[in-house]
């Protein structure tokens, strides 16, 4: 029997029981399904589950491995994936009613070199409606309802990765897939106390995911520890012609030793972005985790990112081309179908952007592309709380309660940065919160280095959420 506690194991410790026989990819699987079946439902974490799909895959992933054909890291680590990702012959809802009973024939090119890694497909994590396109106000703007933060049930998980999360958190799954536009990784993590990497715009193939904003979509992996989404994105990167916007093959791929944890070979040089906590507790918890960053860094030095309308600028861009990716469901007036009183109308508002402004943000994007060259000229990494609050109400009015600056999830999207957000401590109110590491397009080690080494400090990875720890 698999006990709990290996349930909350990181990839490369469960990987390395799996290689060296000491545990079975079946009996670990079976042991996720239970969960995903009981916990995943409690939690509204998954919009459906896998299981005669996870089943045949450990099984041949278990054969394998006994007749000595190991593939590496994730050969038999059961994982979800988010439900905007689609899976040969299943249901592909985009967590939206429209597209209830959507099916695709083919797999998504991310689900396919994850099973050619060998890991085990779970089930589909839940989403928020078409990934929030047309907007939405309230954690239930899903068809599969608000998933619930297993820290604490009363909270949401934040974002339209918002099941991956749940899922990672809450042990149901050793990883999961999530994708971010502005902040559907990093604010899943944040809030869920987990491990979440937005990798480089276009590392990471979009072939067979639901579109958002063309050019800002990323996919990425969420996890216990930020060395596990370094061995779970060196799966996934890699050129993909069916991709318009994947980078050349010797830009796409990311190779990450799996043996050891990553390396940059000497002490990096950090911005830290002050920001104001609106949490209590919240300043205490981010200045620890400064004298912990500077512990392994050559320098520390508080800085300001350059002033300017990037926020703005980035919301039109998703804006317009989220209006225009769903434009057949906006025309055809079923985007009254969706569930948030935001999303039915928020496609209308998206079509009815001047040209003009769309161009100008495109300027403006350029304008910000050379500003942040210089400051990474200055500096190896930005640092900063991923976010200023902890978990929201299930029920609270997102338009007001998450209603502030976020200067680095807006520049880091619109550029299409690396980051990475990992957990850093808890609140007054017992809620996790997450500091998070960015960097210039393709230094993803410099972010993983930066991570591993906060988490080589620290034990806050390694913490379970209460209710389900045992």
């Amino acid at each position: 029997m698999v006990s709990t506690d290996i349930l909350f194991l990181s990839v490369r410790e469960l990987g390395q029981r799996i290689k060296s026989k000491q545990l079975s990819p079946v009996e670990l699987t079976e042991a996720y399904l239970e969960r995903s079946r009981t916990l995943g439902a409690r939690l509204n974490a998954y919009a459906t589950l896998t299981p005669d799909l996870a089943m045949q895959q450990a099984r041949a992933a278990e054969g394998d491995i006994k007749a000595g054909k190991y593939r590496g890291a994730l050969h038999g680590i059961p994982y979800a994936a988010k439900d905007l990702l689609a899976v040969k012959g299943y249901p592909t809802s985009w967590g939206a009613r429209p597209y209830a009973n959507q099916k695709f024939d083919q797999d998504a090119t991310v689900i396919k070199k994850l099973e050619q890694a060998g890991a085990v497909l779970l089930g589909k994590a839940a989403m928020i409606e078409l990934a929030g396109g047309m907007g939405y106000r309230y954690a239930s703007a899903s068809i599969s309802g608000a998933a619930k933060n297993p820290w604490n049930e009363g909270c949401w998980t934040c974002g339209s990765s918002s099941g991956s999360g749940a899922i990672v958190s809450a042990g149901l799954a050793a990883f999961a897939i999530g994708t971010e536009t502005w902040g559907s990784i990093v604010c899943p993590s944040s809030f869920t106390g987990i491990s979440g990497l937005r990798p480089t715009y276009g590392r990471v193939s979009r072939h067979g995911a639901m579109a958002l904003a063309y050019s800002m979509d990323k996919i990425g992996p969420m996890a216990r520890a930020a060395d596990d989404c370094g061995l779970i994105l060196a799966a996934i990167a890699g050129h993909d012609d069916d991709d318009r916007a994947s980078l050349p093959p010797a830009q796409a791929t990311f190779n990450y030793p799996e043996d050891v944890t990553v390396s940059v070979g000497r002490r990096l040089r950090i911005a830290w972005i002050d920001q104001k906590m609106l949490v209590p507790g919240g300043d205490a918890v981010m200045k620890d985790a400064v004298a912990v960053v500077k512990k392994n860094s050559a320098s520390v030095t508080d800085a300001k990112l350059p002033d300017g309308p990037w926020e703005a600028a980035a919301g039109i861009v998703i804006s317009v081309e989220g209006a225009a990716a769903f434009d057949s469901l906006i025309e055809s007036g079923k985007v009254a179908d969706l569930v948030d009183p935001s999303g039915k109308v928020g496609g209308y508002v998206g079509q009815a952007i001047p040209s003009v402004d769309f161009l100008r943000t495109q300027r403006i994007r350029g304008v910000l592309q050379t500003k942040m060259a210089e400051m990474f000229a200055s500096y190896d990494l930005l640092a900063s709380a991923t976010l200023p609050v902890t978990a929201s109400k299930l029920e609270e009015n997102l338009e007001e309660g998450l209603s502030f600056p976020d200067p680095m999830g807006g520049i880091g999207n619109f550029l299409g940065l690396p980051a990475i957000s990992v957990p850093c401590g808890f609140a007054e109110n017992k809620m996790p919160l997450g500091v998070q590491f960015m960097a210039a397009p393709l230094n993803e080690y410099l972010v993983l280095h930066a991570a591993n080494a906060f988490q080589a400090q620290t034990d806050w990875h390694k913490r379970k959420p209460p209710a389900f720890s045992s």
